[in-house]
C-alpha cells in the first residue's frame, strides 16, 4: 500500500532550493535522503511531513492530497498517524521523560512499551526531569515518545547525531524493526552515508534536483 506520495515539489526562498521533485513511499520501506548542508533537506522533510507548504507540487497520504484535507482531517493524521523525530527534541523541559511519554500515551490511546525503553537505554533514567537528562537520554526520550503512539510514517531527521556510534546503530535496528512489524514506512535525512545505505532506497538531494542513488 502506497503511504505517501509526493509529485513535482518545487520550493524557494529568496532563491530556488529544489524543483520536480516525486518520491513514493510504501508500506514496510524506509527511504533515505542525503546531501551536503543547505541543500534542502529538512525543508523538504518538512514539506513531506506536512509542517511546510510547497510552492509547487503536491503531497498525498494514504491516497488523500494534503491540500485538500479539512483542518480537522489534518490535525487528525498529523497527531495519529505522523510521527516526527527531528534533531530538536521538543519535549515538555518541566515534565520528566516519564511523563512526555504519558502524554503521548494517552492523546493516542496506546500503551508505552517498557521493553522499548530498555532498549533504548533509558529506562533507569526515565523518571527524572527532561532538564537533568544528557542530549542523548533526550534524543532517545523522543524517539520512544514518537514511537508509543505508533505512527504509520516515520519523519526522522538526523536521529543519531548526539549518540555514539553503537547506540546509533541500535536506533535505526528499532526503527527498522517497527516498520517490518507496524507496516508503516520511514523517510530518513541524514549526513551519515553508511547509515542512509541501511534504506531501501537512497536518495540524494543535489544541484536542486533528487537522484536516486540505490
Amino acid at each position: 500500500m502506497n503511504l505517501l506520495s509526493a509529485k513535482n515539489l518545487s520550493h524557494r526562498f529568496d532563491y530556488e532550493l529544489f524543483s520536480d521533485i516525486s518520491l513514493d513511499l510504501e508500506e514496510g520501506e524506509s527511504i533515505s535522503i542525503i546531501g551536503i548542508s543547505g541543500s534542502g533537506k529538512s525543508t523538504l522533510l518538512n514539506i513531506l511531513s506536512t509542517l511546510l507548504k510547497p510552492d509547487e507540487g503536491s503531497v498525498s497520504i494514504f491516497g488523500e492530497d494534503v491540500a485538500d484535507m479539512s483542518k480537522k482531517r489534518l490535525s487528525q493524521i498529523k497527531r495519529d498517524e505522523l510521527g516526527l523525530v527531528f534533531q530538536s527534541h521538543y519535549l515538555f523541559k518541566g515534565f520528566s521523560g516519564i511523563e512526555n511519554l504519558e502524554v503521548a500515551a494517552i492523546l493516542s490511546n496506546q500503551n508505552i512499551d517498557k521493553e522499548l525503553l530498555k532498549r533504548l537505554k533509558i529506562d533507569e533514567a526515565i523518571n527524572q526531569k527532561v532538564t537533568e537528562l544528557s542530549g542523548g537520554q533526550q534524543q532517545r526520550v523522543s524517539i520512544a515518545r514518537v514511537l508509543t503512539k505508533k505512527p504509520r510514517i516515520l519523519f526522522v531527521d538526523e536521529p543519531t547525531g548526539n549518540l555514539d556510534k553503537f547506540t546509533a546503530n541500535e536506533v535505526m535496528d528499532i526503527f527498522f524493526e517497527y516498520i517490518q512489524k507496524n507496516s508503516a514506512g520511514m523517510i530518513l535525512v541524514t549526513h551519515d552515508e553508511e547509515l542512509a545505505h541501511k534504506c531501501n532506497k537512497v536518495y540524494k538531494l543535489v544541484n536542486k534536483e533528487l537522484k536516486i542513488i540505490k
